[in-house]
């Protein structure tokens, strides 16, 4: 977060915010935990370059890293829930307590998306949630992918295979009968529009074959002994936007020069993402010229002031909103030149002669949010993505080792402005979420220092 760190130095320093700038040319991936924990050593390097008037370069090791920098919260669920004689979900009351470790961090705002994800995708008419952040000695944990709708849609699915094999009834079918419609609203009171996760969970159903491969993995394990196969299918949605109203901003840059070129600046982080492609993409459609006229520089505070952090599946979304704005302002500018047919230097030439604006500054806020905790009132979120994923597993009884055989996964994204990137996060965000589920687990000696280090 260039702009926190930003801040931040200048607190440190005890100097304004308009006498540093903080540039971020690119990450090498970064799934929450450089949202907030990169700051503490970044200030350190500050105070030290400050003072020694020169730069100043510090390295982790894994261990280091992994010792300070904190990891994903994790989460213990309690929860009653209430049945009507057709086994539809009539009320849930749950405690949710999540490890925050020695400082809050963003443990606050993981727990809000916590909280409204408590659902997942089934309509519960009656729902009272209570989210605890627990103080403890270990290292201060922070942002991971999903920021805590992944540890509450595992709670949730507990509660809905508990409650199926409670009944007598396959989880399925139990799931099926609970989802939500269009026009449902949540427990936040939300409604929901362009609901189109029925349809595409049964789409996924049928093209995977679910039916007759369950009865297959049956079959299976009627005649092995020591390898047993199961197979399970799980729906999910996530809300877009951040939980923070405030934060729901961005802003662009552009400039046009005199030769046609373009240099764009815009205030979200290259991570791995794609996100700098996706910005070259709208700009180029927005402005009608080729990708290749376009230049995309580093991210910097002097460039886009007061950004919102690269997260919460919304850097897309904020950024690009406001690239096309800074397109529509330029574009109406132009439009005159258009108009007689030029070609894009052309435009530009006459343009700078005319003594037009060829620069502008972009932004953008999301409309219609307004959710006010305690009140339970207003908009949480923009948009909901949603999907549902099929795997088969094979497990070996005598050493525990599994095998994943196969993994159908289906998401609703809307509009992709680059499928090869988007289709890219969604499989890694499978295997990563297969690690947290299957191969990770964090322990701690009794002073709360990270034993597994790496």
């Amino acid at each position: 977060i260039a702009c926190h760190t930003q801040s931040a130095y200048g607190v440190v320093l005890g100097v304004q915010a308009n006498k540093v700038n903080c540039r971020v040319k690119r990450l090498g991936g970064g799934f929450g935990g450089k949202e907030s924990r990169t700051i503490p050593l970044a200030c350190v390097m500050t105070v030290a370059s400050y003072h020694m008037r020169r730069p100043v370069r510090c390295m982790l090791d894994r261990n280091e890293d992994m010792t300070i920098s904190g990891q994903r919260n994790p989460f213990m669920g309690k929860w009653k829930v209430g049945l009507d004689e057709n086994n539809k979900l009539m009320a849930l009351d749950t405690e949710l307590y999540l490890n925050a470790g020695w400082s809050s961090d963003l443990s606050v705002a993981v727990m809000e998306r916590a909280l409204g994800h408590i659902d997942n995708v089934y309509y519960i008419p009656n729902v009272r949630a209570v989210g605890r952040c627990c103080r403890t000695n270990i290292h201060s944990n922070t942002a991971f992918r999903g920021f805590g709708g992944p540890q509450a849609n595992v709670i949730a699915e507990m509660y809905m295979t508990e409650i199926a094999e409670q009944i007598g009834m396959p989880v399925e079918e139990f799931r099926e009968k609970n989802f939500y419609k269009q026009g449902d609203l949540t427990h936040f009171n939300q409604e929901l529009k362009d609901w189109h996760l029925p349809k595409g969970y049964f789409q996924l159903k049928q093209k995977a074959n679910y039916d007759e491969r369950r009865k297959a993995v049956e079959e299976f394990n009627k005649k092995s002994k020591w390898r047993k196969r199961g197979i399970a299918m799980l729906p999910t949605k996530y809300g877009i936007s951040f939980t923070a109203l405030h934060l729901n901003q961005a802003g662009a840059l552009i400039h046009i020069y005199h030769d046609g070129s373009v240099l764009l600046s815009h205030g979200g982080v290259e991570m791995g993402q794609g996100l700098h492609t996706k910005m070259i993409q709208i700009c180029a459609e927005g402005l009608q010229i080729p990708m290749e006229m376009i230049h995309i520089v580093e991210t910097a505070t002097d460039k886009v002031a007061n950004a919102s952090p690269t997260a919460a599946s919304a850097s897309s979304d904020l950024n690009g909103m406001a690239v096309k704005n800074a397109c529509d302002q330029i574009n109406e500018r132009l439009a005159p030149y258009r108009a007689k047919g030029m070609a894009w230097k052309d435009i530009v030439h006459h343009a700078y002669f005319d003594r037009v604006n060829l620069s502008a500054n972009g932004f953008y806020k999301v409309p219609d949010l307004s959710y006010k905790w305690g009140e339970n009132k207003g908009q949480l979120f923009f948009y909901f993505t949603m999907g549902a994923a099929i795997s088969e597993v094979e497990v070996d009884l005598l050493t525990g080792s599994h095998t994943v055989l196969r993994s159908d996964i289906s998401m609703d994204l809307g509009r992709s402005i680059n499928p090869s990137i988007d289709i890219g996060q969604i499989e890694g965000a499978f295997v990563q979420g297969m690690g947290w589920s299957t191969t990770e687990e964090s322990l701690y000696f009794s002073n709360g220092r990270l034993f597994t280090q790496g």
